[in-house]
Formats: structure tokens, C-alpha cells, sequence
């Protein structure tokens, strides 16, 4: 399914470029010359096709590329170069250490939080949607 998807991704490819090609020389063909296309009008339409063709022939060559070269093994990435981590060194990161703060960070917040709400009306206010009013 792999290879008919990239076939057809190809195929699409070499018809946008095939089409853009033939614009081109079509309009080129009509105006006789590069001058006379110009002064009919047709150079900016003949530089946009061009660009697009450009385009679609980068996509061409990448994609026959991908196809040349196939399908990339599952292993390959950065683990298989020598400065790529090993599963015991996490980079300096401690998970402990993270958690440990949060915890203390959040417990200082609920404790900071409580006496506040327990100042005025005596009423607690129910959550409500949109801006809060004091």
C-alpha cells in the first residue's frame, strides 16, 4: 500500500509539472518571444508558472528520492548517534526532585488561599463563568 501511495504521489507530481511545462511553452508558442510576451502582458503569467514549476519539480525530485532511498528502518533517529543519551542518563532531569516541588509550591498556595476566603461576608461565593466582581 506503502509503494502504490508513493507511486501515485510521483505520478501527481510529473502531471502538475508536465502542466505547468506546457502553459508555459503554450504561452510562449502564442506571443512568439520572450519581448512579446512581455509587452502582450504575458510576462508576469509566464514567471508565476515558472515558479510554480519550479515548485512542483522540487516535490519530483524529493519524492522520487524518498522512493529511491525507501522506507527508514524503525531505529533510525538520534538514539543511534554517539552523543544521543542512554536510557540510564536522563539528561539531569529528577523526577523526585520535580514532584517534590510542586507538591511543596502547591501546598503553600491551598494554605495561603484558605484564610482568604474566610475573610468577609462569611458567605462563600459560588463559581460563576465570565469576569469576577469584587
Amino acid at each position: 500500500m506503502r509503494r502504490m501511495k508513493s507511486i501515485v504521489g510521483v505520478v501527481g507530481a510529473v502531471l502538475a509539472v508536465l502542466y505547468c511545462g506546457r502553459l508555459l511553452f503554450y504561452f510562449y508558442d502564442v506571443s512568439g518571444s520572450i519581448e512579446d510576451a512581455q509587452k502582450v502582458g504575458l510576462g508576469p503569467t509566464m514567471m508565476g508558472l515558472g515558479a510554480i514549476g519550479l515548485l512542483f519539480v522540487i516535490i519530483l525530485v524529493v519524492k522520487v528520492a524518498r522512493m529511491i532511498r525507501g522506507p527508514r528502518s524503525p531505529g533510525s533517529g538520534r538514539r543511534g548517534s554517539p552523543n544521543a543519551p542512554t536510557q540510564d542518563d536522563d539528561g539531569g532531569f529528577d523526577a523526585d526532585a520535580a514532584i517534590a516541588r510542586y507538591v511543596a509550591l502547591r501546598s503553600t498556595d491551598a494554605a495561603a488561599a484558605v484564610p482568604a476566603a474566610s475573610v468577609g461576608s462569611g458567605a462563600a461565593n459560588p463559581p460563576s463563568f465570565g469576569r469576577r466582581v469584587t
